[in-house]
């Protein structure tokens, strides 16, 4: 399953105003939102929020890299190249 990790470390620590904060908060809202839409999930491990989707190519289209083991990322590289378009 491809995912990465949301961390929220200063979401504002740029913002020098309270409606800079505001239109900071409003514009990660509406992106939560379209994710949630395209079937992102939240998943809670340990102490981390990870975003995750069970589709790879849904997860690429949004331009994310995933922080898959690269052994689980290379179990998606189809075995004959030819049916690849490059």
């Amino acid at each position: 399953m491809s995912f990465f990790t949301w961390k929220d470390k200063g979401l504002t620590s740029d913002c020098s105003s309270l409606e800079a904060m505001a239109s900071r908060f409003e514009e990660t809202a509406n992106l939560m939102k379209k994710l949630s839409k395209k079937g992102f999930k939240l998943k809670k491990y340990k102490k981390n929020q990870l975003i995750i989707h069970s589709d790879p190519d849904v997860f690429n289209e949004w331009g994310f890299i995933s922080e898959e083991r690269p052994f689980k990322q290379l179990c998606l590289i189809p075995e004959d190249e030819s049916k690849v378009n490059f």
